[in-house]
């Protein structure tokens, strides 16, 4: 799975940060959101997946993984 962002649309509401720790981050001067993984182990593979579901301007796109589709955020919950 890569993960990829729209960094310009993130607001900071830190979903993702939250859900998957270890991949996502926000940034301290202005709250957006950081990728420290862009490529994640498939063990974090379902946090991500949430993370991408629960960023509520849909700024996540998660490319290939398990199934090898491309899942977007802002999906219904």
């Amino acid at each position: 799975m890569r993960v990829v962002i729209d960094r310009d649309l993130c607001q900071g509401a830190g979903m993702c940060a939250l859900t998957a720790p270890a991949v996502f981050d926000q940034s301290e001067e202005d709250g957006r959101v950081v990728v420290l993984d862009d490529e994640p182990a498939p063990a974090l593979e379902e946090a991500v997946t949430r993370a991408a579901q629960l960023c509520p301007n849909g700024v996540i796109s998660l490319l290939g993984g398990s199934a090898g589709a491309l899942a977007t955020g802002a999906s219904p919950v």
